[in-house]
């Protein structure tokens, strides 16, 4: 073993030395766990340990490197690079320890066959497959990191964008040092580049000629939580839709909407905190204040029983009216997923293009329930049935009575809301453990899993996110500043009566006084 000093103006000069008697001791405890703990997930060593052998210092890298690569073990080590302390170190590690492009098995996804699996080789002669991860702002315009998974990128080559279709050329490619550039001609398989003046999206994929394979599959989960926002300022509108612009292209996780009844600017997100970050980065970046308004959770409705629905839609004006008659059922779908319409007429009671409106008609619907306005999920709708006038019938017609008819049978199908609930994962001390389980259990949360160590725990809870707003500040509180914790959306799950009652009592109230106006 030995002491490593970091000296000189930045810590250039890498200065070995033997370790201080003072933490020779701990030292060889500290060694003795690594090889404890090495000996649990690679078998060379655990050989080594049961004949009362000591793995020497290469035995002991080589272990690290093929625990690190089949993901049983994760080194860590210690330093700063504010104070520019054990930085080569770290990189040394880095060539030691991580595999190289051709020790990593990595998958496309042939959208041509289904999205099914296809295994990429990190070889130059190969087809071009890279994926675009990050977006930056620089003097020069939008700056696209890229990393090549097959084959090589070549500056002034045309590639095609697999999300969009649209071919695209690469004008310039340089290699990232911190923050200077180095510009090259072309870049093989295994390395990251960056880009300019190629308008994408993060995480998009692109490849060579038709090849159609996807990086990541086209699935984006759906937001779960919203709040209005606005500059404070008018003069910092232009600013404000630049910022809004770029972090829809650099996360497809962000969403923004118009409200139409309120005008207002809406984003949506994958939390509280995944939406304040984008906020301050408005103030940070494009020195822009906004005024935001209260999160709103992104709730969903379903049904759960099946009604019948007979619905005949008939006005009479001056002129030509409305008439449309649907027939059928709806009913809940098994799970809580995509809706389904499906139209079973025998006889041709309602021709083909008045069935098309009914399919409208009834997906529109399902964006904005009768309960909340908020999405449907799991809902199936049958109509296998109906009449027309030889004069009065339209698509509209059909249109509007199909969603009548939905609404009317939604209601009476034992509707439910259903609230997000957030996969949370906590760690702080072992002594706090009774405080985060009572927080916990007022927030009537269902604790999955706990793991305790011997100074600290980690507890993982399915929590509703309606509960959890100014948990952060609540969790400081209650471990003394050393608890954390993440959240990621888990499912949908129905909300508590009550809940539900005081939801559909709110919407109900709203929608009562924007009639008045």
């Amino acid at each position: 073993m030995k002491a490593v000093y970091s000296e000189g103006m930045k810590g250039e000069v890498v200065r070995e030395a033997e370790v201080p008697e003072h933490l020779v001791q701990l030292c060889n405890e500290k060694r003795r766990v690594l090889i404890d703990t090495l000996a649990d997930v690679d078998d060379s060593i655990a050989d080594l340990v049961l004949e009362e052998q000591t793995p020497s210092p290469e035995e002991i890298k080589a272990a690290i490197r093929r625990a690190t690569i089949s993901l049983k073990f994760s080194p860590v080590l210690m330093g700063s690079a504010l104070a520019d302390k054990s930085v080569q170190p770290m990189l040394d590690a880095v060539v030691d320890y991580l595999p190289n492009p051709s020790e990593v098995t990595n998958l496309a996804l042939d959208r041509k066959r289904d999205e099914k699996p296809v295994k990429l080789v990190s070889y130059n002669a190969l087809p071009f497959v890279g994926l675009a991860f990050k977006l930056e702002e620089s003097n020069f315009g939008q700056l696209t990191y890229i990393r090549v998974y097959q084959g090589s990128l070549k500056k002034g080559a045309n590639v095609f964008n697999a999300r969009t279709g649209n071919k695209v050329k690469i004008p310039r490619i340089v290699r990232m040092h911190s923050n200077e550039m180095e510009e090259v001609q072309e870049i093989g398989a295994g390395e990251i580049c960056a880009v300019f003046g190629v308008d994408c999206a993060s995480g998009d994929t692109f490849t060579e000629g038709g090849l159609g394979y996807s990086m990541t599959s086209m699935f984006v989960p759906d937001p779960v939580i919203s709040l209005s926002i606005k500059p404070k300022h008018t003069k910092d509108t232009p600013n404000f839709s630049k910022a809004i612009s770029r972090f829809q292209r650099e996360d497809p996780t962000f969403r923004v909407h118009v409200d139409t009844e309120s005008g207002e600017s809406i984003i949506s997100g994958m939390g509280e905190l995944h939406l304040s970050i984008y906020v301050e980065r408005m103030k940070r970046e494009y020195n822009t204040e906004v005024v935001t308004g209260q999160p709103q959770v992104a709730y969903r409705e379903t049904i759960q029983s099946h009604v019948p629905f007979d619905h005949l839609l008939k006005k009479q004006t001056g002129g030509a009216g409305d008439y449309a008659r649907v027939v059928g059922y709806i009913e809940p779908t098994g799970q809580l997923g995509e809706n389904h319409f499906e139209q079973q007429i025998v006889g041709g009671t309602i021709p083909e293009k008045y069935m098309f409106a009914c399919e409208k008609g009834f997906k529109e619907s399902c964006e904005k329930g009768p309960m909340l306005g908020h999405r449907v999920l799991g809902a199936n709708m049958i109509i296998n049935d109906g009449a027309t006038h030889m004069t009065d019938s339209s698509e509209m017609a059909f249109k509007n009575a199909t969603q009548q008819a939905f609404r009317k049978a939604f209601l009476a199908a034992q509707p439910q809301v259903l609230e997000p609930l957030m996969k949370t994962v906590i760690t702080a001390p072992t002594e706090f453990q009774g405080n985060i389980v009572g927080l916990l259990n007022k927030r009537s949360a269902t604790i999955n899993d706990t793991e305790i160590g011997p100074e600290e725990f980690t507890l993982t809870a399915d929590c509703s996110l309606n509960a959890m707003f100014g948990f952060s500040s609540q969790l400081r509180a209650a471990t003394q500043g050393k608890g954390e914790f993440s959240m990621e959306f888990s499912h949908y799950a129905p909300a508590p009566p009550q809940l539900q009652k005081e939801l559909v009592m709110k919407f109900e109230k709203e929608r009562a006084e924007k009639a008045k106006k």
